[in-house]
């Protein structure tokens, strides 16, 4: 954590309600407490199924606070969009990761590692080790 700050979370996909309502559920799991900046950033600018360099920026530069932004998406196009942001280096805050993570489940171990007070790097491994979780 930097300065005490906590890394923020963004939510990519492809439908904005999915991707709100993973964050209020991510958000809620996290209990009590200082909660991690989370963000939405689902659908197009226009509110149809796809996805959008500026919903993903802006969403981005609300949740940064200094310690870093982790970035989960749903589906193929928006890790790409994903990735061509980070590669043009200034459309995203400094210390963004694209974090590959299952999108509830991930959302759901970054959020909650976060708002403990991790860095980007433990908070990307609790969501990348959501993949392990097993249902049955």
């Amino acid at each position: 954590m930097a300065d005490g700050q906590l890394v923020g979370i963004v939510l990519v996909s492809h439908s904005g309600p999915v991707a709100e309502a993973v964050a209020a559920l991510a958000a809620g799991l996290a209990g009590g407490g200082a909660t991690a900046p989370v963000a939405a950033a689902g659908g197009t600018d226009d509110g149809g199924l796809g996805t959008s360099a500026e919903l993903i920026s802006a969403a981005a530069a609300r949740v940064d606070r200094g310690a870093g932004v982790a970035v989960l998406t749903d589906l193929g196009s928006a890790v790409l969009t994903v990735k061509a942001l980070i590669a043009e280096g200034d459309e995203l805050p400094d210390g963004t990761r694209l974090v590959d993570a299952p999108f509830v489940e991930g959302a759901v171990a970054a959020v909650v590692t976060a708002s403990a007070g991790a860095d980007l790097a433990t908070v990307e491994a609790a969501a990348t080790e959501a993949y392990t979780y097993r249902k049955i």
